[in-house]
């Protein structure tokens, strides 16, 4: 559903704009999914897509180690970090030819007209990034903080905050767009605007607002106007 246009009106403009990846600027949640099922199956973790969808965004050996308190088991540091490495693993393999979410081409043209600054900030292993990112189809590659920049992954701010100091922007004159609960508390944590978007999200609008979204919006087309006409 669209979000009320006066809603994005009264947010503050954006010095800087930062995205997270998957499911937000690419259609990859189901793949994901996929993969953690896979992975998580391979280390006698079986789950299901309705329990993996909701965690999808988080540090993946928080993930397996959530995964595993459910079903009564503890993880240490080297089996969380292996089945996640694994399950990256599965998701390069599976991601043959991810689609760009709607709007992607518009929203990165009204950054660049506007001459704002912009980045990705994906809590994704920087060997998984690039499949999707080229996808995108983009002129010049992007500006991309991954999770190897990093000691804590998303839901920590510190990936954002990575994102706006290599921007050298303020955190909190920065908009930040995702597609997960943990994008928004992240951008909650770093002190910038957070924008929920639900095209390509494994959750509804309402869990996004509950994370603490300013906005959520359908798609990223209902942000090019803005970020053109302001």
């Amino acid at each position: 559903m669209p979000a009320d246009p006066t809603e994005l009106a009264r947010l503050p403009f954006p010095d800087a704009v930062l995205f997270d990846l998957d499911g937000t600027l690419v259609d990859t949640v189901a793949t994901r999914i996929e993969a953690w099922l896979r992975a998580l199956e391979e280390a006698g973790l079986p789950t299901t897509r309705e329990r993996l969808g909701p965690l999808i965004g988080v540090d993946g050996k928080r993930l397996a180690r959530e995964i595993a308190a459910l079903a009564g088991e503890s993880l240490d540091d080297d089996r969380s970090e292996a089945i996640d490495r694994r399950s990256g693993e599965l998701y390069e393999a599976l991601n043959h030819s991810p689609r760009p979410l709607p709007g992607v081409a518009e929203v990165v043209a009204a950054i660049e007209t506007r001459g704002l600054r912009w980045a990705i900030a994906t809590s994704s292993r920087k060997e998984q990034v690039m499949t999707s990112v080229e996808a995108l189809g983009l002129e010049t590659e992007p500006r991309i903080v991954d999770a190897s920049h990093v000691e804590h992954a998303k839901p920590e701010p510190d990936l954002l905050l990575r994102a706006a100091e290599e921007l050298d922007v303020d955190p909190a004159r920065s908009w930040y767009i995702g597609d997960a609960t943990w994008d928004m508390v992240a951008a909650v944590a770093a002190a910038m605007i957070p924008i929920g978007v639900t095209a390509g999200s494994a959750v509804d609008e309402p869990a996004l607002h509950g994370a603490g979204a300013a906005v959520v919006i359908g798609s990223l087309l209902e942000l090019a106007d803005p970020l053109a006409s302001r």
